[in-house]
């Protein structure tokens, strides 16, 4: 059987999200200011859980390492998207596609495994809160936290290396970073096997997270009924509720966009989604977890008078 002829891709055309020039402005202004909001907020919140005496317990330091992969993944794929809405060739090299692509699967898995570390945490604090201390000590913390980063590494070095493998013949990617799906359509050589992979692995990191985020919930959610007092119960839901609508947010966009089939979608529909995760929720984590959590409050007024001394 005689080879196939195909041309090496050396470059990328991202096809952005959108071709009409009179939006490129006010999207450029509207993703300008979602990003600046995303790095004040993450970077604002990773700073006042270090500096601030009060944050130093499980919960925070968690919290501390989430708003640092959102600032991450925000970051990989902002800043060239921003660029593309004033440049005249959306172009991006193979290299730097490929890099794209596994720093963002690095950030996006830990995020996955970070939200599930969160959940246990609150549920050894709710449903096992006189062996809280002993359970989630400082080496435990520091472990788990390692093991997040190390599954994002891991998820992604296997992910990528698989789109290595495969052959370009065609340049124009339909999104506005260099994803998975989009760039396995563009692949002259089958992909079947590889999409196989690629949707176990997605499988298992989004739905194996995402169930033992339920199951703790599940047994959080018992343990707060059973409290007797109402003021109690209102204090544990308050403090669950928002990893809650953060958890619901970034599950539901992730698993709409890697686990349906391929056709199952209009490409308007997953660029809606892909701008969800990777850019809006981001912007709002660190809105959600201080706006109504009054310990964050409490330490951001108490940083604000020591400044202001």
């Amino acid at each position: 059987m005689a080879a196939e002829n195909y041309t090496s891709v050396t470059v990328f055309i991202l096809g952005g999200l959108t071709h009409r020039p009179e939006l490129q402005l006010p999207l450029l202004l509207l993703f300008l200011g979602i990003y600046l909001v995303t790095v004040l907020g993450n970077l604002g919140m990773f700073t006042l859980i270090w500096l601030s005496a009060q944050l130093h317990t499980p919960m925070y330091y968690f919290l501390s390492n989430l708003s640092l992969v959102d600032f991450c993944y925000s970051s990989v794929i902002t800043p060239k998207m921003l660029v593309n809405f004033v440049a005249e060739k959306n172009i991006i090299s193979y290299e730097g596609c490929m890099s794209q692509l596994y720093f963002f699967l690095v950030f996006v898995i830990a995020e996955c495994y970070m939200l599930t570390v969160m959940a246990y945490d609150r549920y050894v604090a709710i449903c096992s809160p006189l062996l809280y201390n002993i359970i989630m000590s400082p080496q435990v913390c520091s472990l788990l936290v390692a093991g997040v980063y190390a599954m994002g590494f891991i998820g992604a070095t296997t992910e990528t290396g698989l789109m290595l493998r495969l052959s370009y013949c065609e340049p124009l990617i339909s999104h506005y970073f260099c994803d998975i799906l989009p760039l396995m359509k563009l692949s002259c050589s089958s992909t079947y096997d590889i999409q196989m992979t690629v949707f176990l692995l997605a499988g298992f990191n989004i739905i194996v997270t995402g169930i033992t985020v339920l199951v703790s919930y599940g047994f959080i959610l018992s343990s707060i009924l059973r409290i007797s007092s109402t003021e109690g119960r209102a204090k544990a839901f308050s403090t669950c509720s928002s990893h809650l609508a953060a958890v619901g947010m970034f599950y539901g966009s992730t698993a709409f966009m890697y686990l349906k089939p391929s056709t199952a979608s209009s490409l308007a529909q997953e660029n809606m989604a892909s701008v969800f995760y990777t850019t809006v929720i981001p912007m709002l984590n660190p809105l959600i977890y201080s706006l109504r959590n009054k310990e964050v409050k409490a330490a951001f007024q108490k940083t604000l008078r020591k400044n202001r001394l």
